[in-house]
């Protein structure tokens, strides 16, 4: 069949023709098959001048019987040494693997992982992988690679300069403290939305709660925030609620007798924290000049409109 495997019938037309003194081309055209088909076809098989139809056909069979098996897979090393059961090991490294494609590592990549984390040394080349896992060499460098993103998997030099695979003991509280600084890094990018769209639009709320979700996060994974730095933040907030008004950056440093970049990284840290100065918020008037504002998120829209009808009555009344 045109675009499938050659057939008994493909190949006693191939070698036919081949006696004929027919080309690879004029073959392909006959059979409706490309012509890299055919030349890939004759030079596994004995060449233009020892092509046979039933050798090719049964070295085909051959190869397809190998692939299906692939090589005998690598024990790990310790297995016999220490009387594992290597049927147990196997086993185990699959369930190890499953459990983290469930929570959503490709499959390669954690195949890749719980190798490397249940084999003694830790540590497996490019080649070892490859061997162990029956999967190619691309395969094996793109799960390195991702797993190097996570910060799970290291390179090192082995022996003979080759390039070997390490997870350390740490491996965990590694990846933990990545994702901290991820959460982290969502908390600044909804932060800066809800700044953007205006914390009183629908938009700008749902990107508020989504910043502080992710601080909280954050925080609670890394153990929480410095004590000494929210300190800052909290005298930061208290300056500017004493001053009822925006003030530069500048301004506060004046005012606090601190360098600026205190200043500024007090301030960074209320707006990442907005848990603890709650409940109020620190606001953004202008570039590098911030104001407090009570927590929206703590009124509703009804609660807001009367109290700003109130503030226009009171405004009213006093300019009277």
């Amino acid at each position: 069949m045109p675009g499938g495997r050659l057939s008994d019938q493909d190949r006693g037309l191939i070698a036919s023709w081949l006696a004929e003194g027919l080309g690879y081309a004029e073959i392909g055209r006959r059979l409706g098959r490309p012509t890299s088909t055919i030349s890939r076809e004759v030079a596994r098989n004995g060449g233009p001048g020892g092509y046979r139809a039933d050798h090719a056909h049964e070295a085909t069979g051959r190869r397809a019987r190998r692939r299906r098996l692939g090589p005998p897979a690598e024990l790990p090393a310790a297995v016999g040494a220490d009387g594992r059961d290597a049927e147990a090991v196997r086993a185990y490294i699959e369930r190890f693997a499953a459990l983290m494609v469930q929570t959503g590592l490709p499959r390669t990549a954690a195949r890749v992982l719980a190798s490397l984390y249940t084999l003694d040394a830790g540590a497996m080349t490019a080649t070892e992988l490859v061997r162990r896992l029956r999967v190619s060499p691309a395969s094996v460098s793109k799960a390195i690679g991702y797993l190097e993103g996570l910060e799970v998997v290291r390179r090192e030099r082995g022996p003979g300069r080759r390039e070997r695979y390490v997870v350390d003991d740490d491996v965990w509280e590694r990846s933990w403290m990545a994702s901290a600084r991820a959460n982290a890094m969502w908390a600044d990018a909804a932060r800066q939305g809800a700044d953007i769209f205006g914390a009183v639009t629908p938009a700008g709320a749902r990107l508020d709660r989504v910043g502080r979700f992710f601080a909280r996060l954050s925080d609670d994974m890394a153990g929480g925030p410095v004590e000494a730095a929210l300190g800052d933040a909290l005298t930061a907030v208290a300056a500017l609620v004493h001053a009822s008004a925006p003030l530069t950056v500048h301004q506060l440093a004046t005012a606090l007798d601190w360098p600026a970049e205190r200043v500024t990284s007090a301030l960074r840290d209320a707006e990442q924290h907005p848990d603890v100065i709650d409940p109020v918020a620190v606001r953004r008037a202008a570039p590098g000049t911030y104001a407090i504002t009570a927590r929206l998120d703590r009124l509703t829209t009804t609660q807001r409109e009367a109290l700003g009808c109130h503030r226009e009555r009171t405004s009213t009344g006093a300019a009277e």
